[in-house]
């Protein structure tokens, strides 16, 4: 039997496009593994700017100001599934320096069972754990009340900690390592800081362990939350709220939080606070096209009472905001027109009314 050289190229051929192709399978498989198995990074980077124009009761107080209020710059990598590390940076106005604000090594192993270790925010009050980039109004942290947990810096701690999400039900636990600056006879040298908190959902849920002062409108939020903290029997407990639906094709948000403050942390005027606040806003449905921009108007108010105590003196303190928002994009692009008027009535604190410009972007 005789073969023609095309049926016999044929048969060649065929075991040897074969072989090529299984060879390119499995060399592209194992590059393929490679690139799965390599870390995952994502970078980000977030800014607040303003023009602030101040009015003081103390003499010579008054300023307008063009401010860089903050410049964060986001790291975050996965090793593995369960593997994850995390760094941010922030830049500090007042030292004109940049410091290192998270660097967390994450052991994410389920829903119910995550071990967070380094710096990072610790348990504590939702304005806290949302942070001035995630809060829905301006002016954080004027107030006497939010988040006068006390830190390091901006919020954060050296620990380590546990959270789980249950359901509608959020638990986070752990221990910080903390100097201890507070109470009549500070020390100074780091003391062993215990926190907690406890939180509920009871509409839609919010997975993880950082929270929102608002999702415009994204979810459906009826929330409440326990936190507390000690330290050398100096304890730290806030109670919050935050509840948010659809209304009139637009989104409705009520925030409100009780502090009080027992020789641990408070805002500095005073050893022992309490108080209270409370904030509503409306985001209107509209889309509207400023300066060439679409975006939404989003109207907040917000009134806050503390009472300072000092060596037997108190001092009230009132604090009302205002803000006019343009929502271009969320978190991720939004100019803020605010109004602030803080008022003192005791021994302690200063008057003043800030109006300003904000502007925030993040990418």
């Amino acid at each position: 039997m005789t073969y023609s050289r095309s049926r016999v190229f044929r048969h060649i051929y065929k075991p040897v496009q074969m072989g090529i192709a299984l060879a390119l399978s499995t060399v592209m498989t194992s590059a393929l593994a490679e690139v799965e198995l390599a870390p995952k990074v994502s970078v980000g980077a977030g800014a607040r700017a303003s023009f602030t124009s101040t009015d003081v009761s103390a003499p010579n107080g008054d300023s307008k100001d063009l401010n860089l209020d903050s410049l964060r710059l986001y790291i975050n990598g996965g090793i593995t599934d369960q593997l994850k590390f995390t760094l941010n940076t922030e830049y500090d106005n007042a030292s004109n320096e940049v410091e290192v604000m998270d660097a967390i090594a994450r052991f994410e192993f389920s829903e119910k069972f995550n071990i967070w270790a380094g710096r990072f925010l610790p348990p504590s009050d939702r304005a806290n754990l949302y942070g001035p980039y995630y809060a829905n109004h301006w002016g954080v942290y004027r107030d006497g009340i939010q988040d006068g947990y006390p830190f390091i810096f901006q919020g954060r701690d050296n620990g380590i900690a546990y959270w789980g999400d249950f359901g509608r039900v959020k638990i986070s636990l752990g221990a910080f390592d903390t100097p201890d600056t507070v109470g009549p006879q500070p020390s100074g040298e780091s003391d062993l800081l215990t926190a907690a908190r406890l939180q509920i959902n009871f509409w839609d849920l919010e997975p993880g362990y950082y929270l929102n002062g608002t999702y415009y409108g994204e979810k459906d939020i009826f929330s409440i939350g326990l936190a507390g903290q000690s330290q050398d029997s100096n304890t730290a407990a806030t109670a919050d709220v935050l509840i948010e639906t659809k209304l009139g094709g637009g989104v409705i948000t009520f925030e409100g939080e009780y502090a009080s403050y027992d020789e641990l942390g408070g805002y500095g005027i005073a050893p022992v606070s309490d108080g209270g606040y409370g904030l509503a806003a409306y985001l209107f449905p509209q889309v509207v096209n400023l300066a060439g921009i679409p975006g939404q108007f989003q109207i907040l108010g917000k009134y806050a009472v503390a009472t300072h105590e000092t060596a037997g003196s108190f001092t009230d303190q009132d604090t009302a905001e205002v803000n006019l928002n343009y929502i271009i994009k969320a978190f991720n692009a939004r100019v803020s027109l605010f109004w602030v008027d803080t008022t003192f009535d005791g021994p302690a604190g200063t008057d003043s009314t800030q109006i300003g410009l904000g502007l925030q972007f993040q990418i």
